[in-house]
């Protein structure tokens, strides 16, 4: 019976084993295929990828399977141009499963960087749009980047950018992470916005210029004041009065479209959001609003539209992504309910292109349907024109008029007079763009006449602001007057806050938008001012008069000088030397006499190690020697007239003998260091390094060999003792003393 089980069992087990090893190969040659898919996508081969993914569905009866390389194949057909059977597909695999917004990343991807291809396709054909200098103020120079209007309480971040104070305070609340400067894209110095308050000098000076728009922009602080308190009626009277006196600003329809809504005044709502893209259709806020009003009347089709236009604006508005994913799921949903044949019969289809040319002209004509326009904008040629009473041509694809049926119940339909022609839209263009200018240039005029340079000034040097820095607290000063106070105090000069974290980071970057008016307003006074300080500068950078000089020690020429700093004027000092790029000052020591001594050395600063309490460490290392000649003083810190020291050189049998000298008293050195203890050798060259070695030429070096300074720096001499070989010119005298020097040490030991 075993037997007979074994011949009976044994092909079949053997064929089944076959037809394992072949489901295995098949299901790895399906993956196989479904790499190149994808990889063909990556690549924008997406005409392969689409046709992959066709033959993979062919075989494939896994109903979820199926549904996902749909949706795969379906993003390959939509971004390789074949627009309405992509949408074809998308409807197919909705039919199966209601698809969910993660799986619409692609189509949405594609459909908001089509609309920003096509935007930027008509600004080359129509340049000069009046989005290029428009803001809401009329004015680019006073201008926020954030909102795209009158800079409202200005802020400056420590990156030297202005913003409007509630730009900055709602781009935190709305993003979860760190805010972002709009204009350098940089985050990293940008910590808490709320510990950055309103910058006096700039919000002063705006206001003095532009009393109207500084009005509007309180009126509006005080209806956002209102709305939060839910007292909509009184906040919607506040923004009345300041579009009133302000009808350029799309803030304020944007934001009383906000509360139309509220108030269920939808049909208002829209107008006013309508508005706002009109004056300000590069603002994806303002296509935010509109989608808003547009779902408020049920019109979700153009509200998708206005999401797609807001995401090829800013594709990271989070909003704007999540309602496009929702509209659009909604829209592709299987419709069961009958439809008669004649509700596809409708008028006025125009398509993206056109939408999109004309955003910021108030739609009058009837509601196109969303993919008839989106497949035309994406695969029909550009020559291809709408119909004069705006019905596309009766070429359109069966497929997509199917879809457009099925859509057509997800909207309610609405009627409106048909406005075909694009004429009176131009008409509308060209207005704006003239009242733009004509806004701007009397803006312009206006500023000149109230610019006073005395509204510039530092209130610490009481001159025009050279290099403007604004600190947290928002005060405004002169880079290096700021320096200068702080050197004594870590506190702002005028109201006192502590600044010691501001002081360690050393990040002063001067405030933008104030450099720029200066500079375009007061060019003259500008002028006069960077003359001054170039005269400054030059006078501090030269190193034969009025050298700075540090008192305190002995230094010497190649040997590290580490220095630490703590008295204010030396802090100045410091700061000076390294501004005018000598990054030198002198070193002496001290004279009760005359102040400090006739010799010293020039000190080069290698680096600086600044601290939260204006404390440095500075890293130097000597150069050159020097002789007074006359003592002075600058600012609190000594400075000197001087004129550089160097070895007489020798020729000669003197030359040999010089030779001679030296090799001997070198060698009675190296004895001396190798006869100190571990702890004391250890200590000196973690100090000053080791002890160098011998030139290969003796009298290269205008200060004679290092090792010669070097020693004199850790032998234990006073400074008084030290001081005359930094003033000897001769290289033999130097050694000889040194010689004598290393004898006493020795001769003292041992005694």
């Amino acid at each position: 019976m075993r037997e007979h089980e074994r011949q009976f069992w044994g092909p079949g087990m053997r064929s089944a084993g076959s037809l394992s090893g072949w489901t295995r190969s098949m299901e790895t040659e399906d993956e196989s295929m479904l790499q190149l898919a994808a990889e063909a996508f990556q690549s924008k081969n997406f005409d392969l990828a689409a046709d992959i993914y066709e033959c993979q569905l062919a075989g494939l009866r896994d109903v979820g399977s199926r549904r996902g390389l749909m949706i795969k194949r379906a993003d390959a057909l939509a971004f390789g141009g074949k627009f309405a059977e992509a949408f074809d597909v998308y409807r197919q695999a909705a039919e199966i499963e209601r698809l969910r917004p993660t799986q619409l990343e692609n189509l949405i991807e594609y459909l908001s960087g089509n609309i920003k291809r096509q935007v930027k396709g008509e600004a080359a054909e129509e340049p000069g749009s009046p989005a290029d200098d428009a803001t809401g103020c009329g004015f680019r120079d006073f201008s926020c980047r954030m909102c795209l209007s009158f800079l409202f309480e200005p802020v400056t971040l420590p990156c030297g950018h202005c913003f409007c104070k509630n730009c900055l305070e709602r781009e935190r609340k709305e993003r979860e992470q760190p805010v972002m400067c709009k204009e350098c894209r940089d985050s990293s110095r940008v910590a808490d916005v709320q510990s950055y308050r309103v910058n006096v000098v700039l919000s002063s000076l705006l206001a003095k210029c532009f009393p109207v728009l500084h009005q509007a922009g309180r009126l509006r602080r005080e209806g956002n004041g209102l709305y939060a308190e839910r007292k909509v009626e009184a906040a919607l009277e506040k923004y009345n009065q300041a579009i009133l006196i302000a009808p350029m600003d799309h803030i304020l329809f944007r934001n009383r479209s906000q509360i139309h809504s509220s108030l269920k005044h939808h049909e208002m709502a829209l107008r006013d959001a309508e508005m706002a893209c009109r004056l300000m259709p590069d603002w994806s806020k303002g296509h935010v609003r509109k989608a808003q009003a547009l779902v408020s009347l049920g019109r979700t089709e153009e509200a998708l539209r206005e999401y797609l236009v807001c995401l090829s604006i800013e594709p990271d508005c989070r909003l704007a992504k999540t309602e496009a994913h929702k509209l659009l799921s909604d829209l592709l949903a299987p419709v069961t309910d009958q439809v008669p044949g004649q509700i596809s019969e409708f008028s006025s289809i125009h398509s993206l292109r056109t939408h999109i040319k004309n955003i910021n002209t108030p739609s009058q004509s009837n509601s196109p349907s969303l993919v008839s326009s989106l497949s035309n904008s994406a695969s029909a040629p550009p020559a291809t024109k709408s119909s004069h009473d705006g019905e596309v041509d009766g070429r359109e694809k069966p497929e997509v008029r199917r879809l457009d049926h099925c859509f057509l119940l997800k909207r309610k339909r609405r009627s409106s007079e048909e406005e075909g022609d694009r004429q009176p839209r131009r008409d509308d263009y060209k207005r704006s763009k003239t009242a733009t200018e004509n806004v701007a240039g009397s803006l312009s005029s206006e500023v000149i006449k109230v610019f006073d340079p005395t509204d510039l000034e530092c209130s610490l040097c009481m001159r025009l602001f050279y290099e403007p820095v604004t600190t947290p607290c928002g005060h405004t000063f002169c880079l290096q007057c700021l320096e200068r106070c702080l050197d004594h105090n870590p506190k702002c000069p005028l109201c006192k806050e502590e600044l010691s974290e501001y002081l360690v980071k050393r990040q002063y970057c001067k405030t933008v938008l104030m450099e720029n008016l200066i500079s375009k307003y007061l060019s003259t006074e500008l002028t006069e001012r960077q003359k001054m300080h170039q005269e400054e500068m030059a006078e501090l950078s030269n190193l034969n008069k009025n050298v700075p000089i540090f008192v305190c020690t002995m230094a010497f020429p190649t040997v590290p000088c580490p220095l630490h700093i703590f008295e204010p004027c030396y802090r100045l000092m410091i700061r000076r030397c390294m501004e005018t790029g000598t990054n030198s000052f002198g070193m002496c020591l001290e004279d009760s006499l005359k102040g400090f001594a006739d010799y010293g050395c020039l000190l080069e600063i290698r680096d600086v190690k600044f601290f939260s309490d204006g404390r440095s460490v500075v890293d130097t290392i000597g150069r050159r020697r020097f002789k007074v000649i006359q003592h002075s003083k600058r600012d609190g810190y000594n400075t000197a007239d001087i004129e550089y020291l160097e070895d007489v050189k020798v020729e000669g049998v003197a030359e040999l003998e010089l030779q001679s000298l030296h090799d001997t008293v070198y060698d009675q050195a190296l004895v001396w260091v190798n006869s100190l203890k571990t702890e004391q050798k250890e200590r000196i060259e973690g100090h000053f390094g080791p002890m160098p070695g011998k030139d290969s030429v003796l009298q290269a070096s205008p200060n004679g060999p290092s090792w010669c300074w070097w020693l004199l720096a850790v032998l234990p001499l006073e400074g008084r003792a030290q001081l005359p070989f930094l003033a000897l010119t001769s290289l033999k005298d130097r050694l000889s003393g040194i010689r004598k020097v290393l004898l006493f040490m020795a001769h003292s030991r041992h005694r």
